[in-house]
């Protein structure tokens, strides 16, 4: 099997398990469906991954990282920082629609403090983004002097606060909403005025 069919292959096991643990949940989620769901045999999965736990492990580590590339791959250096605020807002809020059912899951089977150490280092990924966003709004006149740190904690834990809600109550916060409300207090008020 060369390297490219390789990669192939384990993103359809993937995301036939994103399919199957969203649908069935973990507990009910086997490896035989998976390999179904994905038309391989379930050697082939064995392959990969040495048990569904391991190839749970995967999926989740591999949608932070599909998560945090998306962020990343933002430009900050071709945008301001209200622009680059709201992409952020967006892309975190349009993901969280997306993969609702699997974050669901994931709560519903696991709990809060499921791989903890693994989210806090996300999300302390995350906030580290953040804060350059605010520093850059700053720096540049766009945004009124604050801390940095702080408010991109308080901008996280705004994201999480509401990704809980879109996964638990199924309710859809639009993205703009969100950014015009945190842009109030981080503009200044003669920012982009003539």
């Amino acid at each position: 099997m060369n390297k490219r069919s390789g990669i192939e292959t384990k993103k359809r096991i993937l995301e036939a398990s994103m399919d199957v643990f969203s649908r069935k949940g973990y507990a009910a989620a086997n490896i035989r469906e998976i390999a179904k769901t994905a038309q391989i045999s379930i050697g082939t999965i064995y392959i990969y991954f040495k048990n569904k736990e391991e190839l749970y492990q995967n999926l989740i580590e591999n949608k932070k990282k599909e998560l945090t590339d998306r962020i990343v791959a933002m430009s900050p250096g071709k945008k301001s920082a209200s622009e680059a605020l709201k992409e952020f807002i967006r892309v975190h809020l349009e993901y969280a629609v997306r993969h609702r059912e699997f974050i669901l899951l994931h709560i519903r089977e696991h709990g809060f403090s499921f791989g903890i150490e693994k989210k806090r280092a996300f999300f302390n990924q995350q906030i580290e983004i953040i804060e350059r966003i605010i520093k850059n709004g700053i720096k540049s006149g766009e945004f009124r002097k604050s801390n940095s740190v702080d408010v991109a904690r308080i901008i996280m834990a705004t994201l999480r606060g509401i990704i809980l809600t879109i996964a638990l109550d199924n309710v859809n916060i639009k993205p703009e909403a969100l950014s015009d409300f945190i842009l109030c207090a981080l503009l200044k008020k003669e920012y982009g005025k003539k």
